[in-house]
């Protein structure tokens, strides 16, 4: 099992990221306009996958791309927030 964890970062880094891309918009875009509190839950689901995503590649990822993703982390996160209340 310690083999096929070490290497998981670097297959997820590989992703094509068109694809990532508009599976994360086409997400997004369901959690946004999706009303009420059922929204603001699943748009933090979502901010959970993305953040559990982003500790399991940090240890592949640019700086740059580190603050990029946490960007779009926070947003996400304060997105739910604001949403569910």
């Amino acid at each position: 099992m310690q083999r096929t964890q070490s290497r998981m970062p670097a297959r997820l880094a590989r992703a094509n990221p068109t694809t990532v891309f508009l599976v994360t918009l086409v997400l997004v875009l369901v959690a946004f306009f999706t009303p009420g509190v059922v929204g603001g839950l699943f748009t933090l689901l979502l901010a959970a996958a993305v953040a559990a995503l982003l500790v399991t590649t940090w240890s592949v990822q640019t700086a740059p791309t580190r603050v990029i993703r946490l960007v779009a982390l926070t947003l996400l996160v304060t997105a739910g927030l604001v949403k569910l209340f």
